[in-house]
């Protein structure tokens, strides 16, 4: 019993070790780099975990309790997927796309904060201003509530926001969870500590991308208030990096390792 609380945790700090692998770092710094809210970095973080540890859990669970056996190509593919969402990821990021949808699917009111935008016309120029009110002011008492429609999509913009990091780490949790199931059973042989071990891994995968957005984020803070060039320069280069390792993934494992051909060659890791 005592080694298996041991084994659990050298799990949960593998799992932290886990989320600094470059391609999951680098996948989530293209998220990061428009962030200027340490807490939301930090949820950032969370969400990738959660959703690399929920495809580490379904797809390793079945390998530990089922034997399910993932053919060659159908797990180079899982991997080949990281490469192409890194791509995308990287596109965003150097076209502007990323700047957009951020800007486009951000409410211009919060009902939450009462923080919302006013719009005001000097000469031929155009100004945006915010501000608050606290709840309950009869400040813009008159003003016309949006319609039902808007509130509504208004509410699937905060969604878009929450489930990009997530499907991010779907993909990843799922091009890592034939390895780190295989090295599971080749230490553990009770499945259900094999299982408690992948959900400890994955809390632990959760602790550490938390840790990281976080870190991430804070020059990214300091560059966007002091220094707009420099924060040019970091989403550039977080954009250039993803599209780079992308290329190169994609690359190795279609051609190299054979995803295209005839004999795929694959081994988890």
């Amino acid at each position: 019993m005592a080694s298996g609380f041991a084994i659990l945790a050298l799990g949960f700090f593998l799992g932290m070790r886990h989320a600094t692998d470059p391609d999951h770092v680098i996948a989530v710094s293209t998220i990061v780099s428009r962030e200027r809210s340490i807490v939301k970095a930090g949820w950032i973080g969370a969400l990738w975990g959660l959703g690399h540890t929920i495809t580490i859990a379904i797809v390793g669970a079945a390998i530990i309790v089922f034997g399910l056996v993932i053919p060659p190509r159908i797990g180079l593919t899982m991997e080949f997927s990281v490469g192409l969402m890194l791509i995308l990821l990287g596109l965003l990021n150097l076209t502007g796309a990323m700047k957009w949808l951020t800007e486009k699917l951000a409410p211009a009111h919060s009902e939450i904060t009462g923080e919302h935008s006013h719009v005001h016309a000097h000469g031929s120029a155009l100004h945006v201003h915010r501000h608050t009110h606290a709840p309950g002011s009869t400040h813009h008492a008159n003003a016309v509530a949006p319609p039902a429609e808007l509130r509504g999509l208004f509410a699937k913009l905060g969604l878009f926001h929450t489930l990009r990091p997530l499907l991010v780490g779907l993909v990843h949790g799922l091009a890592g969870s034939a390895a780190v199931a295989l090295l599971v059973l080749s230490t553990i042989h009770n499945p259900k500590w094999a299982v408690g071990y992948l959900l400890i891994f994955g809390v632990g995968t959760i602790a550490g991308m938390m840790l990281i957005t976080t870190a991430m984020a804070l020059p990214f803070r300091l560059a966007g208030y002091q220094f707009g060039w420099l924060n040019r320069g970091l989403i550039v280069g977080s954009g250039l990096l993803s599209l780079g390792f992308g290329l190169f993934v994609t690359y190795h494992i279609g051609i190299v390792d054979g995803l295209f051909s005839g004999h795929p060659v694959w081994t988890p890791e």
